[in-house]
């Protein structure tokens, strides 16, 4: 059996500490708990043992252990990339190589190569912050090739490659923070982040778009909250808000959680702050330039449903006879646009339900990777990229290893068949039935995924983050964790209101 001296640390993150009084490891072993982490360690000799040394790892605790990871996954997610990284896409080599990414194309439509800066000389469909790091990305590419022009020693390649490879390591970093960010989140489960570090969906999409740099602020501010720090964290939120919309969706979980625990004035703090900061970063934008800016927004609301979205699906299997029927060029897909609204405030109201009548208050995580699942599903666009906005919330909010495997094994599946749709049957690729069984095996994937979550929900003693270690309500909750509950619902819809009482337990009202 294994001895690698990996053993547990105090904190999670810190350096390495001594194992119980009896005995046992101080935090949860995964090839003790996890069917599919103890077939794997066969590899390695076989699962942990009862005497194998532990506590004494002084260098290789679990971050280093999954930065080295992600590190790795990385890597091969830039080789993966890297045929496409010069521009020249002779041959549909971006469909045949599966390394299509939106910096390459929207550098030369961007004009960043001739010193555009998005919003100001351009018109961006992005956010702020988004617009802000591909600024960013050419400005150090731009260093680099003048650099390279002067020094004969540096590679000269074309701008655009080297502003892929800039965006990559701005990228890469954001990955690193959010494996950073994970880690002190899952409690007595630090190895939990691997999930996370050895991810398929980081391999596929992590050079696609920018989106890892909401992920990555988005879960620091997961981190802060939990941390205690509502500030903070409504800082980080508000930023990733705008890099993209999603984490509103975080900012709704934790308004219904603090609801249930009576601590909506700390979510207030950290709301308002979050506004503040959204609007110091777009003010000066908007003023500036407000058409360009307000573009985002516009076309936000014009854009139809995307190839990847379930309503695609509906709308060409119907040959577009239901929503708005066939649209012109920029018109606004009104009733659609309608129809997703209803159908998303119908779901949130449903989790404020769950939340409110649920014996235990649920975790922070299961809570927020409902709303967030719940926006991709019914949402008009579900780009494939977007599975990184679940992957850290997923892991958290149900750390199996085979359910999240089956489902990221499902995202990469519609990136591989979206290439190949893309690439036309007349080049050998796939016809659209192909393309559209993908998305419907994905999204089938996601639903039994969410309702995994929406029964350990109902049922906490099957949350194995609740019940592998004793006393462990939520990790990530920060003034929810252990807090009592103060409005609940009954099976009537009947609300329960109650009080702190001096011993800090919650006393019935009326």
């Amino acid at each position: 059996m294994s001895t690698i001296p990996t053993g547990p640390s105090a904190p999670a993150d810190g350096p390495a500490a001594s194992p119980a009084s009896d005995g046992r490891p101080d935090r949860v072993v995964p090839s003790w708990t996890d069917p599919v982490v103890a077939q794997a360690s066969e590899a390695v000799g076989g699962p942990w043992g009862r005497h194998a040394v532990v506590g004494r790892a002084l260098f290789w605790t679990p971050l280093r252990v999954c930065l080295l990871f992600a590190s790795t996954v990385l890597a091969f997610a830039w080789l993966k990339q890297a045929p496409c990284a010069d521009g020249d896409w002779t041959g549909s080599l971006q469909y045949t190589h599966l390394c299509y990414s939106d910096p390459v194309p929207l550098f030369g439509i961007y004009g960043q190569g001739e010193g555009a800066l998005p919003y100001l000389d351009a018109r961006v469909e992005y956010p702020v912050l988004t617009g802000a790091v591909m600024a960013l990305a050419a400005l150090l590419s731009g260093w680099y090739d003048r650099l390279a022009a002067t020094v004969g020693v540096l590679p000269a390649v074309p701008p655009v490659e080297s502003y892929t490879v800039v965006t990559a390591l701005l990228m890469s970093l954001c990955a690193l923070v959010v494996v950073r960010a994970v880690l002190p989140l899952t409690g007595r489960r630090p190895w939990d982040t691997a999930m996370v570090a050895l991810s398929p969906v980081l391999l596929v999409y992590a050079f696609n778009n920018w989106d890892l740099l909401a992920v990555a602020l988005t879960t620091l501010g997961m981190w802060a909250w939990a941390r205690q720090r509502p500030v903070l964290a409504g800082v980080l939120l508000g930023l990733g808000v705008a890099a993209k919309l999603y984490p509103v969706l975080v900012l709704g979980a934790l308004f219904l959680l603090c609801l249930r625990a009576g601590a909506l004035r700390v979510w207030l703090r950290a709301a308002l702050v979050a506004a503040g900061a959204w609007l110091a970063v777009n003010l000066p934008v908007a003023l500036l330039a407000p058409e360009n800016w307000g573009w985002f927004f516009a076309f936000s609301r014009q854009r139809p449903a995307n190839p990847e979205s379930i309503w695609n699906v509906l709308l060409t299997v119907t040959e577009n006879r239901v929503l708005d029927g066939p649209l012109a060029e920029g018109e606004t897909p009104s009733v659609l646009n309608t129809v997703v609204a209803v159908l998303l405030l119908a779901f949130a109201a449903g989790v404020a339900w769950l939340v409110l009548t649920a014996p235990v208050r649920p975790r922070v995580a299961q809570v927020a990777f409902l709303l967030v699942a719940a926006f991709l599903l019914l949402n008009k666009v579900y780009s494939p990229q977007y599975a990184l906005w679940l992957l850290p919330l997923a892991v958290l909010a149900r750390p199996r290893w085979r359910a999240l495997l089956v489902w990221q094994v499902s995202e990469a599946l519609v990136w591989i068949l979206t290439m190949l749709y893309y690439l036309g049957t007349d080049n050998r690729g796939v016809e659209v039935q192909w393309f559209f069984t993908a998305v419907l095996v994905r999204d089938a994937v996601l639903v039994a995924l969410m309702v995994l979550v929406v029964r350990e929900v109902r049922r906490p003693d099957d949350d194995v983050v609740r019940t592998s270690w004793p006393g462990v309500d939520d990790p990530a909750g920060g003034v929810l964790d252990g807090a009592p509950d103060v409005v609940t619902l009954d099976s009537r819809g009947r609300v329960l209101s109650r009080r702190v009482g001096s011993g800090g337990s919650p006393t019935r009202d009326g």
